[in-house]
């Protein structure tokens, strides 16, 4: 049986429902964990921050993908991803597309956008700048071809003094696929991406909170 070290999990799908509403069932779960619970999103960093408070986890969390991690609560955010290359791929996609921004005010590593045009053909577009096009399932995202969550939990373990692969990691979309790279062992809720089970050494019966307390209860860990 793994034995992890810490556990990183992502919170929309994950904890959280279709809504957004979160899984008390998990939350309460997560609270009892002895491991540091790092949540993992491409959520922005105030979001990021809250939720941890309101869960009552450990204040490390992983942000905008991977373009922003964070240590403490009030510590300062440490940005990973070049927001200028995301400004140039959008505006070549505004050239296509009708693009509908979301929190771009707060997002200090990458651009977020509704989920309202065609992905692949923007992907095709975007073939020749140094960035890469994601679907978390609750918006796109623009973000820097170099980060990615996978990277950034491994900028975490090493602050830790741990290894990445001492991680067990629970998510349910694309933006989870290089974190599931890393870690020790990957864990999909049964509402996750095709892609991401795959890779996965355990699918849990349930979606989303309820099968991340599936996940936490076959490690042993409540």
């Amino acid at each position: 049986m793994f034995k992890p070290k810490a556990i990183a999990v992502d919170i929309d799908g994950t904890i959280t429902d279709r809504r957004r509403a979160l899984n008390l069932r998990a939350v309460e779960a997560l609270r009892r964990l002895k491991i540091p619970v790092i949540l993992a999103t491409g959520n922005v960093p105030c979001f990021a921050k809250a939720v941890a408070k309101v869960i009552g986890v450990s204040d490390i969390v992983i942000c905008e993908n991977g373009g922003v991690v964070r240590f403490s609560y009030d510590g300062e955010d440490i940005i990973l991803g070049n927001k200028e290359k995301c400004l140039k791929a959008l505006e070549e996609l505004k050239k296509h597309f009708s693009v509908e921004l979301l929190d771009f005010e707060y997002r200090k590593s990458e651009v977020c956008m509704r989920r309202n045009f065609d992905i692949q053909r923007a992907r095709e577009i975007l073939k020749d700048f140094d960035v890469k096009l994601l679907d978390s399932g609750f918006a796109y995202h623009i973000a820097d071809k170099k980060v990615s969550k996978g990277g950034a939990l491994e900028f975490i373990a090493k602050h830790l003094k741990v290894e990445a692969k001492d991680f067990a990691v629970i998510g349910d979309s694309e933006n989870d696929i290089e974190m599931f790279e890393v870690a020790g062992f990957r864990i999909a809720v049964a509402n996750a991406d095709q892609r991401l089970k795959e890779l996965a050494d355990l699918i849990t019966p349930s979606n989303d909170g309820d099968g991340v307390v599936e996940a936490l209860e076959f490690l042993g860990l409540i």
